[in-house]
C-alpha cells in the first residue's frame, strides 16, 4: 500500500524534472537578451540600494545620538520584558522616536525614507512635520499662518518648491538691441515685446515660442519703443515709443495695431514719453500732453483717444480731454494704468506679519475738503491764501523783500492761483463700473515720489460729447486728484496684481529725515529697491516691503524697471542681472533668474502662472517654468495600441 504512492511521487518528480529542463534550456537559449534588458535594472537598483543604504546608516546614527541623549537609568524589573507587547511603553515610543529622528533630516531624506516602509511612509506624511520642514526650510517667520487656500502643509511645500518658474526653457534671440518691456494678451495665447531696436515683436505662446510679426517704426520718427499693451478682448495692441530727437527730448508716440492684419490703425502724440499710456475700454486709450507755464511749473493733461480715428463726420469725436492736473517743482505726470474696481472679488492678503517699526507710507484723501491721514504724521501746513497774496502784493509794490528763492516763489504762487482754479473731485455712490486712474507724480522735485489717484466715473469712458473747440470754459480748471501715496523715495516700477485691489510698487528710498531743499537737486537714493504693497479697496498700505533686488543708477538716469503679479506670486527685474520672484502671502524670495545685463521686465502668463518670460539688456527674451511643467513636457507620451493605431490609419 506505500508502494504505490511512492510510485506516483516518483513519476510527478520525473515530470517536474523534465519540464524544468525545457524551462532550463528555454531560459539559457534567451539569457543573453534577458541579462541585456536587466543590466540597467540591476544597476539602477544597485544604485538605488546603495543610496538606502547611506540614509539607513544616517538614520542608524541619529537614533543612536537620540537614544544616548534620552536614556534613561536602567534599573532591574521583574515580570515580561519589556517592549514584548503591542501595548508596552516602549512600543509606543517607538512612532516618536521616528518622528524625532525625521525631524533631523530634510526635505529629500524624509521623502526618500518614507519609501522604506508602511510606518515610516505614514511619518514622512505628517503634518507636524512638514510644518516644521516648511518654517525651518523657507525661514518663514513663525507668526505667518498658512495660505488659506492650502489643504496641507506637505502640498503648501511642494507648491513652493515644485511650481515656481525657476527653470530656462528657451531663450529667444530675435531683438538685435535692449529688450525693454514684455506684455501678454489676455488670453495667454500671444504677447509682444518692445527693443531699443526700434521694433514692436508678436510672438505666439506654444510649447516651443515662435515670432509671428516684427512691426519696424523707424519709418514712422521713432528712436525706440518701450511699452506694449493688449486690449481687452485681444484685437488691438497699443505700442508705446519715444521720437527721434535730442537727448533732452520728451516727446513720444502711441501707435495703435490690429492684431487680425498687423496694420497700424492709429497713432497718438504722447508727451512726455514716459506716460506710456493705457486702455481704458476695448476701442479707447489714454495718452497725456505736457504744457509749461513757468520754470518749474506745468500742466498736464490726459486725453482719452479713440482707437480708429478714421472718422469721416466733424462732429463725431475721437480725443476729448479726461483730466487735467497742475504740476509743481518741475514734477509731471508718468506711467499711467488703470485698475477695474468690477475686480475686487479677491479675500484680503495675509501681509500683516511684517518687519517691526517699519514706518507707513502716507495716503492722503484729497477730496473731503483737506488732507485725511489715513497713516502717518501729519504733513507741513502750507501759508494761507490771504498771507501768500499780502506777501505777494508787497513784492509787487516793492514793500516787501521775500526769502524766498526764485523757484520756490514760483511754486507758492502756482499754489495761490490753482486755489480758485482747481475743481473738487466729483463724489458718487459706490459703483462697481468706476474706474481707477493710476499714475506717478510729485510735489517736491522732478523725480515720481507719489502715486496720484483719480477716478474714472461711467460717463467719463466715453469720447461723446461736446466736439473739440466748444466748452472752453472748463480749460480754466484744474482737476483734484482723489488720493495722494508718498512713497518718500523714487518710484521705478508699477504693477497691479490680477484682480487689481492691489498695487506692487518698485521703489528707491530717499535717506530718513532727507528734506527737498531744490526741487532740481532730489535726495540720493538707496541701491536697494523696496517692493511695497498697497490696497486700492481700503487705500492703505500692507505694512510690509519685498527687498532682495538692487539697482545703481542715479537719479537723474534712473529709468523704469516692469514687475508683474500673479495670483500667488510677484516678480520682478533690477539692475544687479537677475530678475526675482516672491510669494505674494509669505512674503519670502523663491528664485533668481539669471541674464548677462539688467533686467528690465517680467511678465506672468495671465492663464499660467508657472511660466514667466524676462526681458534684458543683453538683448535676449528667456522663458522660465515650473519643474512640474517642465517634468510634464519631457514625460513620454503613452504609444497607442495597435489595434487603435490600425483603426486610425483607416479613417484616414
Amino acid at each position: 500500500m506505500a508502494a504505490a504512492p511512492a510510485g506516483r511521487q516518483g513519476r510527478c518528480s520525473g515530470r517536474a524534472r523534465a519540464r524544468a529542463g525545457a524551462q532550463k534550456s528555454t531560459a539559457q537559449a534567451g539569457e543573453p537578451e534577458a541579462q541585456a534588458q536587466r543590466q540597467p535594472t540591476r544597476a539602477a537598483g544597485r544604485s538605488a540600494f546603495r543610496g538606502y543604504r547611506c540614509l539607513g546608516a544616517r538614520v542608524v546614527g541619529l537614533a543612536g545620538s537620540i537614544i544616548e541623549t534620552r536614556r534613561p537609568e536602567r534599573k532591574r524589573v521583574r515580570g515580561p520584558r519589556p517592549g514584548r507587547g503591542a501595548g508596552s511603553a516602549a512600543g509606543r515610543r517607538r512612532p516618536c522616536l521616528v518622528y524625532q529622528i525625521f525631524l533631523s533630516l530634510g526635505p529629500a531624506d524624509v521623502l526618500a525614507a518614507g519609501l522604506v516602509c508602511r510606518q515610516w511612509q505614514a511619518v514622512s506624511r505628517d503634518e507636524f512635520l512638514w510644518r516644521e520642514q516648511f518654517y525651518r526650510y523657507y525661514q518663514v517667520a513663525r507668526d505667518v499662518p498658512r495660505h488659506p487656500a492650502a489643504t496641507s502643509w506637505y502640498e503648501e511645500f511642494r507648491r513652493l518648491y515644485d511650481m515656481v518658474p525657476c527653470v530656462e526653457v528657451q531663450t529667444l534671440r530675435e531683438h538685435t538691441d535692449q529688450v525693454l518691456h514684455l506684455s501678454f494678451s489676455h488670453s495667454g495665447y500671444q504677447f509682444a515685446s518692445c527693443s531699443k531696436d526700434c521694433t514692436v515683436k508678436i510672438w505666439n505662446n506654444d510649447l516651443t515660442i515662435s515670432l509671428v510679426h516684427s512691426a519696424d517704426m523707424r519709418p514712422y520718427n521713432w528712436s525706440y519703443t518701450q511699452f506694449s499693451q493688449f486690449n481687452r478682448d485681444d484685437s488691438l495692441l497699443l505700442a508705446s515709443g519715444v521720437f527721434l530727437g535730442p537727448h533732452n527730448s520728451s516727446s513720444g508716440e502711441i501707435a495703435v495695431i490690429s492684431l487680425d492684419t498687423f496694420a497700424l490703425l492709429s497713432r497718438v502724440r504722447n508727451k512726455p514719453y514716459d506716460v506710456f499710456g493705457c486702455w481704458l475700454t476695448e476701442t479707447s486709450l489714454i495718452s497725456g500732453n505736457l504744457h509749461r507755464i513757468g520754470d518749474i511749473t506745468s500742466c498736464s493733461v490726459l486725453w482719452l483717444n479713440n482707437a480708429f480715428q478714421d472718422v469721416e463726420s466733424e462732429n463725431v469725436n475721437v480725443v476729448k480731454r479726461l483730466f487735467k492736473i497742475q504740476n509743481l517743482n518741475a514734477s509731471t505726470i508718468r506711467t499711467v494704468m488703470v485698475a477695474d474696481c468690477s475686480r475686487f472679488d479677491s479675500p484680503d492678503l495675509l501681509l500683516d506679519a511684517g518687519a517691526p517699526g517699519m514706518p507707513p507710507r502716507r495716503v492722503f484723501d484729497l477730496g473731503s475738503g483737506g488732507e485725511d491721514e489715513v497713516a502717518g504724521p501729519a504733513p507741513a501746513p502750507v501759508r494761507g491764501k490771504e498771507g501768500l497774496r499780502r506777501l505777494l502784493d508787497g513784492l509787487l509794490d516793492g514793500r516787501a523783500q521775500s526769502q524766498l528763492s526764485e523757484r520756490a516763489l514760483e511754486t507758492k504762487v502756482a499754489e495761490l492761483l490753482a486755489q480758485g482754479r482747481t475743481k473738487p473731485p466729483e463724489r458718487s455712490t459706490a459703483d462697481a463700473r468706476s474706474k481707477l486712474l493710476i499714475f506717478t507724480t510729485g510735489c517736491l522735485t522732478y523725480s515720481p515720489h507719489q502715486i496720484g489717484i483719480k477716478q474714472i466715473l461711467p460717463h467719463q469712458m466715453t469720447t461723446a460729447g461736446p466736439v473739440l473747440g466748444e466748452g472752453r470754459g472748463s480749460d480754466a480748471f484744474f482737476d483734484a486728484l482723489d488720493h495722494v501715496i508718498d512713497v518718500h523715495g523714487h518710484i521705478i516700477g508699477m504693477g497691479l496684481s490680477p484682480d487689481n485691489r492691489y498695487l506692487y510698487v518698485n521703489s528707491r528710498a530717499w535717506p530718513s529725515g532727507s528734506v527737498v531743499a531744490d526741487p532740481m537737486q532730489p535726495p540720493p537714493i538707496a541701491e536697494e529697491i523696496d517692493l511695497l504693497v498697497f490696497d486700492l479697496k481700503t487705500m492703505q498700505e500692507v505694512k510690509r516691503a519685498l527687498r532682495a533686488h538692487r539697482a545703481y543708477t542715479p537719479n537723474d538716469e534712473c529709468f523704469f524697471i516692469f514687475l508683474d503679479v500673479s495670483r500667488d506670486f510677484v516678480a520682478s527685474g533690477a539692475e544687479d542681472r537677475h530678475g526675482y520672484i516672491w510669494d505674494r502671502h509669505y512674503n519670502i524670495c523663491l528664485a533668481k533668474l539669471q541674464h548677462q545685463d539688467v533686467v528690465n521686465s517680467v511678465v506672468f502668463s495671465p492663464q499660467e502662472q508657472e511660466l514667466l518670460l524676462t526681458a534684458s539688456d543683453d538683448a535676449t527674451i528667456k522663458a522660465w517654468r515650473s519643474p512640474r511643467t517642465v517634468r510634464v513636457h519631457q514625460a513620454p507620451r503613452p504609444r497607442p495600441s495597435p489595434f487603435f493605431s490600425w483603426f486610425a490609419s483607416q479613417r484616414r
